[in-house]
């Protein structure tokens, strides 16, 4: 059974501190206070130093895991009663990532020194998006903290599934295409040129795809190196041109615009606002601040600047919908509902309901886009090599017939 250290006071003001077997954090909370005692603090017992001697220096910064497990158990021990400055020093001793835990030991000082807690979130902006700080922020002003951390653990960790399912989309139609990319690469290396023996002499007799494969292998031998050079300059200067405004506004109208793919990144950007902005709604964030952090985490520029259009238009005292219907980024049928919505008073959960719809949409195009692109794939790769193959073996049965 699970250890925890805890450090409590008793009803006369005694200051004790232990260690208690129990099966969850809320177990071990509870029996102390059955014993009648003030938790002072509550953690899981160190682990040994056996096992801490396995840990690697190597350490990487904080992601969205991290956070995401840290709000979950920071709501647990929040609702078991546990004080918050010792709920982040007990996940600050179990947290495996050394640089997310010198940020929870920097948040703990700054609660002990009286800060809120949203204003500890703050200096760490890297880590804790503008959407998690002002939901905490909101939660202070309102209550219901622990449910609040709730919320925004289930909106991580729809973040990182949607994230997982978009990159695992990508993944497969990237192996093969590197599978392909090689295996040509192979064949006109180091395959190709060994039939030029074979061939030496007779070249007015090959076909029109050997002669042309022949000069294709021959300059990829002889200029490898410009063209290692080429391609190595080329993916650096388009991560050069992604840095720019132009350059990135361009990539994100791309991407809306390939076909097979425009339907996935259309609903990951619509899915992706509308759940934010429905769960900044839903937490009390004022409105203008919901539209700029909506506006920051779209993803793409063109969502972007819709989203500072919006801002600017209710800035003005004009609605959410209004400017809306003038894009054509968002289905008729959405703007049509933010503006009930908007009428009934009810914004937040339609933007909730519209976000889970299209959740759903994005998981069964990824679905759909993943078994259209096996099929393209393999017959692309097919017709490369098939083209080596027959260039290669055309002439050995042209030359055949000559010698017959």
């Amino acid at each position: 059974m699970p250890s925890y250290r805890y450090e409590a006071r008793s009803a006369g003001g005694k200051v004790t501190a232990g260690v208690i077997a129990a099966a969850t954090l809320a177990a071990a909370s509870q029996q102390l206070r059955e014993r009648g005692e003030y938790i002072l603090s509550l953690a899981p017992a160190q682990e040994s130093a056996r096992k801490k001697s396995f840990n690697f220096n190597i350490s990487f910064g904080p992601g969205a895991r991290d956070v995401q497990n840290f709000t979950s158990q920071l709501a647990v021990m929040i609702r078991a009663g546990i004080s918050i400055r010792a709920a982040i020093e007990g996940i600050a001793e179990q947290a495996a990532n050394p640089k997310f835990k010198e940020i929870l030991v920097q948040m703990k000082r700054d609660v002990e020194a009286g800060k809120p807690f949203s204003d500890a979130l703050q200096r760490h902006p890297k880590v804790f998006s503008p959407l998690y700080i002002n939901m905490v922020k909101a939660s202070e002003l309102s209550g219901g903290f622990s449910r609040m951390l709730d919320r925004i653990a289930g909106y991580l960790a729809q973040q990182i599934e949607t994230r997982s399912m978009v990159v695992g989309a990508m993944i497969y139609p990237g192996i093969i295409g590197a599978m392909a990319v090689s295996t040509t690469i192979f064949l006109l290396v180091f395959v190709v040129p060994s039939f030029k023996e074979i061939f030496k002499g007779k070249e007015a007799a090959l076909p029109a795809p050997t002669k042309l494969l022949n000069l294709i292998s021959e300059f990829m031998v002889g200029n490898w190196y410009f063209l290692l050079i080429g391609v190595v300059g080329a993916a650096w200067g388009f991560v050069l041109m992604l840095r720019t405004d132009w350059g990135r506004m361009w990539f994100d109208k791309t991407k809306l615009t390939i076909p097979l793919f425009k339907k996935l990144f259309r609903a990951l950007y619509i899915s992706r606002g509308l759940h934010t902005m429905g769960q900044l709604i839903n937490a009390g964030v004022p409105m203008l601040d919901t539209i700029s952090i909506t506006a920051e985490i779209s993803g793409n520029q063109l969502y972007r600047r819709m989203w500072r259009t919006v801002y600017s238009a209710v800035k003005q005292g004009k609605k959410i919908s209004s400017p809306l219907q003038k894009s054509n980024l968002l289905p008729r049928s959405v703007v049509q509902m933010i503006g009930a919505g908007e009428e009934s008073g009810k914004l937040g959960e339609v933007l909730d309901e519209v976000s889970d719809f299209y959740s759903r949409e994005l998981r069964a195009v990824i679905k759909s886009v993943t078994a259209m692109i096996e099929p393209l794939m393999i017959i692309a790769m097919g017709s490369i090599v098939g083209f080596i193959a027959m260039s290669i073996i055309l002439p050995i049965f042209k030359l055949s017939q000559l010698v017959k």
